[in-house]
């Protein structure tokens, strides 16, 4: 694949000719209070967590409440040929919601509301909801949100259905789409589709509802969504293991990982031990190589998943297995949910989530490794081992240019080596801008031209997140 992923953004950032004072007078008149214009006051809407340098300086933020603002806001955007880039928390780490310049900004962030029906074990969610609010919400019914991003305490409902968000208990529970029952969406023209409902099954039509999930505002902006529940489920017991070699750990992993149904089953490194170690002083291993952390919340009263995990990890060569307090498991889950801001505080990250068939595991890890000797560049690795989703963390020092292009170079091996193990290039943080350049080679030229013909149909202007997984239309 030719170009960078840096390379292949500022292309998608490419900008349309500047739109008239007319047509930004027009969008305030349509949302009187709720756009922000200026170079000061659209900067902090410029760029996600990946803090993508090729972010443009878009004409407009848009802060809509409701669907019929957001429907007015995208009609405009229409009528005007706009580029249009939704946009959630901003937490995102693929340059997903990278302004265009010249564009609008569309910031779901104050449609936050939510309603819960405990009868049908549903929830009914606007996009800017906070995971963890949504959590809360529902825990007051005695019921539960699976899906559990580790920045699930700053990121959006709608962020997680645009990236399909997983989650450190999704080994067993699954991912956001298992989660999503309906939406409200709000098409390229600004009709408004409504799909789904609070019904656990639904074969009426092509399953349209499960297509908007995961395609990052490029086929259509959701306004609204029904969620599934489950009942609250008991605290998990937790078996921490730490290991002198990362093939040991990868053995462990999948041993486990055939023939248990974990709650968590996660991985860090030493590179990941010394950074959360460094930032939160949490009495970790530092000598380690791997620490995985392990739990269930089965009921059964023999603990049978239990002893066998620990039998596991002991017959793969671990130095130190134990079962922590309740206190003390829940510390160690935070020091894992902390990995990525303790990385990041070491300089600037290429933060991938390429994930491998389980058993490939421990190849990836070596194959990482060996990325990181050879290109002399940081990689902490973090993963939710149990489902093969992992987060190799790239850092550098932004100030060193031979060291940002050494880093992205071993980015975007890190892509192939996935790839050529039968993996993918994303687990759960969607492709965006940063990571296109790798997206024909693991799904194919035929099924990437089928996925062009959907986003045609829907967005015939291609005004919708433009360089997000598709190339950005010539303007």
């Amino acid at each position: 694949m030719g170009g960078s992923a840096r390379d292949i953004a500022r292309a998608g950032a490419a900008a349309p000719a500047e739109a008239p004072d007319e047509a930004l007078a027009e969008l305030i008149r349509l949302l009187p209070g709720a756009v922000l214009a200026g170079a000061e006051a659209v900067e902090p809407y410029r760029r996600d967590r990946a803090l993508d340098p090729a972010a443009g300086v878009p004409l407009a933020v848009a802060l809509p409440t409701s669907t019929a603002e957001v429907q007015s806001a995208v009609r405009w955007a229409a009528r005007h040929g706009i580029p249009l880039v939704p946009r959630g928390a901003g937490t995102g780490v693929s340059g997903g919601a990278t302004a265009v310049a010249g564009g609008l900004v569309l910031s779901l962030e104050r449609m936050r509301e939510v309603r819960v029906d405990p009868a049908t074990r549903t929830a009914v969610a606007q996009p800017g909801l906070l995971n963890a609010e949504l959590k809360a919400a529902v825990a007051a019914h005695g019921l539960w949100y699976p899906p559990d991003p580790a920045s699930y305490e700053i990121c959006s409902i709608g962020g997680n259905i645009a990236t399909n968000a997983g989650g450190l208990c999704c080994v067993k529970y699954g991912v956001t789409v298992d989660y999503v029952l309906g939406l409200e969406v709000v098409l390229a023209d600004g009709r408004a589709l409504r799909l789904g409902g609070p019904y656990v099954k639904d074969a009426a039509g092509l399953p349209l509802t499960k297509l908007f999930v995961g395609s990052e505002g490029t086929l259509g902006v959701v306004t609204e969504v029904t969620l599934r529940l489950l009942p609250a489920p008991p605290e998990p017991r937790r078996i921490a293991a730490w290991f002198e070699t990362s093939g040991q750990a990868a053995a462990a992993i999948a041993e486990i990982a055939s023939a248990l149904r974990p709650s968590v089953l996660e991985y860090m490194d030493r590179t990941a031990i010394n950074a959360v170690e460094d930032a939160f002083g949490l009495g970790l291993d530092r000598a380690a190589e791997a620490f995985v952390l392990a739990g269930s919340d089965d009921l059964d009263p023999a603990a049978r998943d239990i002893t066998a995990m620990v039998e596991a990890f002991r017959r793969h060569g671990a130095t130190l297995v134990e079962e922590p307090s309740a206190e003390r498991g829940a510390e160690l889950a935070q020091a894992r949910r902390d990995a990525i801001p303790a990385v990041e505080a070491k300089g600037r990250l290429l933060l991938s989530d390429v994930g491998v068939p389980i058993p490939e595991l421990g190849r990836l890890i070596a194959g990482i490794e060996r990325i990181a000797s050879a290109h002399r560049t940081g990689i902490a690795f973090i993963a939710h081992a149990g489902d093969g989703n992992t987060h190799p963390l790239v850092f550098f020092d932004p100030d060193d240019a031979a060291a940002e292009a050494r880093a992205e170079a071993a980015y975007g091996e890190i892509m192939t080596l996935a790839i050529d193990l039968g993996g993918t290039i994303s687990g759960e943080h969607g492709v965006g801008k940063l990571k296109r350049p790798w997206l024909e080679q693991q799904i194919g030229a035929d099924a990437l031209e089928i996925e062009q013909r959907i986003k045609d149909a829907l967005d015939p202007q291609g005004i919708l997140n433009p360089g997000a997984i598709f190339a950005a239309p010539a303007r």
